[in-house]
């Protein structure tokens, strides 16, 4: 599907919504770090707990663990290189950017992690809390992987409805797994996902913009 100046002219919109709703969701993180917002709905997340739970949500959690992550990435760029989408694997391995965005924004906005006496925390982490990595990963890379599937028709349709189902899974539940084992508040996942949204919007841009180049090469 070309990409027109009518898309770009939405996806536009679609961006500033996203990047005004993620600097006033870190203003708001800045200035009240723990509110009762993300207490309350911990509390709801963990209320309900037991080993198969935990082990799930432990699951659901390890694609965005380091290296686990790194691997992933350059694991699924070479699949797709040996299936000669060369261009495709160059920007798969451009979907790591998101974690030098979440490293950055961690260190400025400096928020601690959740404490032991707020919450059931299963897994310890070191890093900052705001906004989540793994969220941010998950919705870039598998968010394009996603995108991916959709574009590339020539791969036989139950494996890229698999490849696609199985993404999305992992995107919607991830912020519960990284809420259920303690490791985030709330607004650290909602800031992953704006941020994830941002720059998946940026691979995808430019991967679209590319591809109709090509495209237009080719005809």
């Amino acid at each position: 599907m070309p990409f027109n100046k009518k898309h770009k002219r939405r996806m536009l919109y679609v961006i500033g919504t996203i990047t005004v709703g993620f600097l006033l969701l870190t203003a708001f993180v800045f200035f009240l770090p723990l509110s009762i917002i993300d207490r309350e709905f911990s509390e709801e997340v963990q209320e309900h707990q037991n080993q198969f739970l935990d082990t799930v949500m432990k699951v659901i959690s390890w694609f965005g663990y380091m290296p686990n992550s790194p691997i992933i990435v350059l694991g699924t760029a070479f699949m797709f290189f040996l299936a000669k989408y060369k261009r495709e694997a160059i920007f798969v391995v451009l979907t790591l950017i998101s974690g030098l965005v979440s490293s950055l924004v961690k260190l400025l906005i400096n928020r601690p992690r959740p404490s032991q006496s707020l919450v059931r925390i299963l897994e310890k982490t070191q890093q900052q809390s705001f906004p989540s990595g793994h969220v941010l990963f998950y919705v870039t890379f598998f968010g394009f992987l996603t995108l991916l599937m959709y574009q590339l028709t020539a791969i036989p349709k139950y494996l890229r409805t698999i490849i696609a189902v199985a993404s999305l899974l992992l995107i919607f539940s991830i912020p519960f797994s990284r809420i259920y084992l303690g490791a985030h508040w709330f607004t650290d996942v909602l800031g992953g996902l704006l941020l994830g949204l941002l720059c998946l919007s940026a691979v995808s841009y430019l991967y679209l913009k590319e591809t109709d180049r090509y495209r237009g090469i080719q005809n």
